[in-house]
């Protein structure tokens, strides 16, 4: 039995991060510390701890630490180690949303304004957009009021024919050399001015073209005119009057009940509020620690604005310093005592307490689905670890063609997306779903004791879409392998049956069951994923062959196409100028490759 207090009594007075290990020698927890000596010491020794804290505390079974020269390096290596063993009690940010830019490639001679969710060097954007403001409405001005590009087409020395935004009055044509260069340009200009808080200008000539059209009697083009003003006024309500257009930054306020908490973000930019959203988080952390490991995760994600807006508890300091060489130049970090950014601090923390109270009960649910979940799926098949990773596998195929695998990942319950992967089968012939598991579960489990496994850890649990055979195949594979520390279990589709490898006899649970209801979660993820990536495969075949069939386009135009759209559904949803923006296929073509999908599919 490992003797924490010992260990207590030699740690260091020197900055760093401890690691907390539960009796399976899982990391709980991770955390930083300006004096490790004191900071650790408190978890076990300090009377006042929070209802989370002490429910942590209970499963410590021993911990290490590693000495940093700086508090600055021990919140850098914290944020990597979360990273890397997503903690049970860590704040983990599963924040997979990228919010929408418009982006602008001022190196292109016709610069193209476009909806993006990822920012890439060399392009700039305006932005993000969150709940409360439309971004494709904001396109839609730029659109109407400066007729510039949002298409993606390449503009040539040889003219194309013009398109119907053209036609509508939303393009210049540039593409159909419709317009000067120098007059291209200056459009641009001011849409870029507008996306900077520059509105007067375009209500001014919004109201101009809406009367011109009235006259000329084309009253559908006033009328969407009339509309952008409706936009527009409603963009500009946005618009906090006591800040200048030059001003951008992130409000963050903070709320916890000590078990459960939630993070608002405001944002501004050039003066105007893009919109809010928030986050629920669970941690075992006091609030200030609990705020900069939101931060650091956060801001590694997200654009990272030259100023945040936080509470007086935040350790702004320590913060700025992080986020300054995140963001290779000076972030500020405010504290406000009074004025405006004060008040957006108030609607910020507003916002955070609303959703903590009203989404109180979902919260304890969750914990209730996920983790408690775990923890009872342990005790009811007497595993030997607790399962935090847990994998499930599942074939899909029809009549045995295009035959492909599915691992899906859970960890502490919840889906972990970036972990899933995929598999084409590539060794066995026909329709033999126990050999392609057998394939699948080789190939996976090869990458254990390897450099690779740093990408797939060893599960503690794998689940099996299936029944007792498919549990035996694979059995006969951790056998051959001599794999004996990850158990191993099958769910069975027609009575929800659990089949282990100790017993015949299988395991059911009430249909009420949260452990059950996880299992199925798990197992219906696996299959939707197979199913997906094989009507993938499946239906690419079929278009490559329908393709086929359009005049004019050959192999090479077809690949080009799979590649810039992926998928079936992607390419029978794409416009004639999405289409024609592809190499090579040009406006023309795009038509009639419309025009056959829609008549065949």
């Amino acid at each position: 039995m490992i003797d924490i207090e010992e260990k207590l009594k030699i740690l260091p007075e020197n900055s760093g991060v401890y690691i907390m290990l539960d009796e399976n020698q899982h990391v709980i927890y991770v955390g930083k510390a300006r004096i490790l000596k004191n900071r650790v010491r408190q978890y076990f020794h300090s009377t006042h701890k929070s209802e989370k804290v002490a429910q942590m505390v209970q499963h410590i079974h021993d911990f290490y630490y590693i000495i940093t020269k700086t508090e600055l390096d021990a919140l850098i290596l914290e944020n990597n180690l979360i990273k890397k063993y997503k903690p049970k009690y860590n704040i983990l940010l599963k924040d997979d949303k990228t919010y929408p830019y418009i982006a602008v490639d001022l190196t292109e001679d016709y610069p193209s304004f476009t909806i993006t969710r990822t920012l890439k060097k060399g392009k700039r954007y305006f932005g993000p957009y969150m709940a409360g403001v439309r971004v494709k409405e904001i396109l839609d001005i730029l659109s109407v009021a400066f007729e510039v590009r949002t298409c993606k087409i390449e503009i040539t020395k040889k003219a194309k024919r013009a398109c119907l935004l053209y036609h509508i009055h939303r393009c210049l044509a540039p593409c159909a050399h419709y317009t000067t260069h120098e007059a291209y340009i200056q459009r641009v200009k001011e849409a870029i001015a507008f996306l900077e808080g520059e509105d007067r200008q375009v209500q001014k000539g919004l109201q101009e073209k809406m009367l011109l059209y009235a006259q000329q009697e084309e009253f559908e083009l006033a009328l969407e005119c009339k509309e952008r003003l409706v936009m527009l006024e409603n963009l500009s309500s946005k618009r906090i009057t006591t800040l200048g257009r030059d001003v951008s930054f992130d409000v963050l306020a903070y709320v916890s009940n000590h078990l459960y908490a939630a993070i608002n973000i405001l944002m501004v930019r050039h003066g105007i509020m893009q919109g809010s959203a928030t986050f629920a988080v669970e941690n075992a952390s006091d609030d200030t620690e609990a705020l900069t490991s939101f931060i650091t995760q956060y801001y590694t994600r997200h654009e990272l604005p030259k100023e945040l807006i936080v509470q007086d508890f935040c350790e702004s300091t320590l913060l700025q310093k992080y986020l300054t060489d995140l963001g290779k130049g000076q972030r500020i970090i405010t504290i406000p005592k009074i004025g405006i950014k004060k008040q957006l601090l108030d609607m910020s923390f507003e916002n955070a307490n609303n959703y903590l109270l009203s989404n109180l009960e979902k919260l304890k649910h969750k914990e209730d689905r996920t983790i408690h979940a775990c923890e009872r799926l342990q005790q009811i098949l007497a595993l030997k670890r607790y399962p935090k990773r847990m994998e499930c596998y599942d074939i899909s195929n029809i009549s045995g063609v295009d035959k492909v695998g599915s691992m899906v990942v859970f960890d502490n319950g919840e889906p972990d997306k970036k972990s899933y992967r995929r598999f084409k089968i590539k060794t066995v012939e026909g329709a033999n779903d126990f050999a392609s598991l057998q394939e699948v579960l080789k190939r996976r489990l090869s990458k254990l004791g390897t450099i690779e496994e740093s990408k797939f850890p060893k599960p503690d649990l794998i689940i099996i879409d299936g029944g007792k055979g498919q549990l035996s195949s694979v059995q006969e594979i951790f056998k051959a392998m001599q794999i004996d520390d990850i158990e191993l279990i099958s769910l069975a589709k027609r009575e929800e049956e659990i089949f282990t490898i100790y017993s015949k006899e299988s395991i059911q649970l009430s249909k009420r069951d949260y452990c059950l209801q996880m299992l199925q979660h798990i197992r219906d993820e696996a299959h939707r994923f197979a199913i997906t990536f094989f009507r993938n495969i499946h239906n690419k075949k079929s278009l490559k062959s329908i393709l086929e069939e359009v005049h004019g386009l050959g192999k090479v135009k077809i690949e080009q196409l799979l590649q810039t759209f992926g998928n079936i559904d992607k390419i029978l949803k794409a416009t004639p100028e999405e289409l024609a923006s592809v190499e090579g296929i040009g406006q023309h073509l795009a038509i009639i490759i419309k025009k056959h999908l829609e008549e065949k599919l």
